[in-house]
């Protein structure tokens, strides 16, 4: 809290947020960046359900994954410890969204995830990723330190530090 004129002020809510990333296949990069950071994929079908029955969400916005009814274009994942809301299945804390869109990614990520294993567990974490469907796309070595860019299945680059 801040003091003005005596009077203690509160301070402003944090504001609540998730990192959504654009691909072409949504349930896959979900699949793919679960298993990368150790998260969970969110399971929505009592909401998908719920809207279906309403009326308020046509038969075709929906695909089956992983056996049950989740939305065609979007997923998120979620840290696993994180809280979330029973009814939607949604995550209120650290969480990816992946949302289909039509165009294909065609320069270099403006923002990307850095995952820190550790130097002494870099080259073992990069083998995983790699055999989750990961891609070296370089090894950096400076002065400020190493690491080493890779992408993710739809070519979404990321470094593991």
């Amino acid at each position: 809290m801040t003091e003005t004129s005596g009077v203690p002020e509160a301070r402003p809510a944090p504001v609540h947020w998730k990192l959504v990333v654009d691909c072409a296949d949504p349930h896959a990069e979900a699949d793919f960046w679960a298993g990368a950071l150790h998260y969970e994929v969110e399971d929505n079908s009592a909401l998908v359900e719920r809207l279906l029955e309403l009326g308020a969400l046509p038969g075709a916005a929906t695909v089956e994954f992983h056996g049950r009814p989740a939305f065609r274009d979007l997923i998120a994942v979620r840290h696993p410890d994180d809280p979330y809301d029973p009814d939607s299945g949604t995550g209120l804390g650290r969480r990816l969204l992946f949302q289909r869109v039509p165009e294909a990614k065609t320069v270099k990520n403006r923002l990307h995830l850095d995952l820190h294993p550790g130097a002494e567990l870099r080259a073992a974490e990069v083998g995983r990723l790699t055999a989750l469907g990961a891609s070296v796309l370089r090894e950096v070595r400076e002065p400020s330190g190493q690491w080493v860019v890779m992408t993710d299945p739809e070519g979404n680059e990321f470094c593991v530090h």
